[in-house]
């Protein structure tokens, strides 16, 4: 906990958010939930999204793996792909998540990778699979999110 990583973007990705004064890692981050729960996106671009999250400190009373934990890192990915696909005149907003749970998950790190199924013009959804340290797939989420209008000014904090 507390290790930071380099998000890396496409070359394309850098240069249609140049010159807004943007940190894209902190805009394409896991956000102040995903930083609780050690998520980290290191890789962000609108073709493919990848992230990891610990097993550890993200579990239910059993020691499993919490299906919300899956359910967090799988809507962070999808996030971060809609947003790069709207670009920065556009603001992606969940309206949908859907997870499967196909099998527990005690200890290491899980990784997600999402991976565009539409991306449209008012509408963007992502297919989320999140894999264990062998390769199990743990669980498979679908994120639609709604692209809406934003001034770039939005993103300046």
């Amino acid at each position: 906990m507390g290790e930071q990583t380099t998000t890396e973007f496409p070359q394309e990705t850098l240069d249609q958010w140049a010159g807004l004064g943007i940190d894209l890692p902190a805009l394409f981050s896991a956000g102040h939930l995903g930083e609780r729960m050690s998520v980290q996106v290191t890789e962000a671009g609108p073709d493919r999204v990848v992230g990891t999250m610990p097993v550890e400190g993200n579990t239910q009373p059993y020691g499993l793996l919490h299906g919300g934990a899956s359910a967090v890192l799988a809507e962070t990915l999808g996030s971060v792909g809609s947003m790069l696909h709207g670009g920065p005149t556009k603001l992606a907003v969940g309206v949908d998540l859907n997870c499967t749970h196909h099998r527990g998950v005690r200890s290491g790190l899980v990784t997600g990778v999402a991976t565009p199924v539409h991306r449209g013009r008012s509408t963007a959804t992502y297919e989320i699979v999140i894999t264990d340290e062998h390769g199990n797939r743990v669980c498979t989420a679908r994120l639609t999110c709604m692209l809406r209008d934003v001034d770039t000014d939005a993103y300046r904090s």
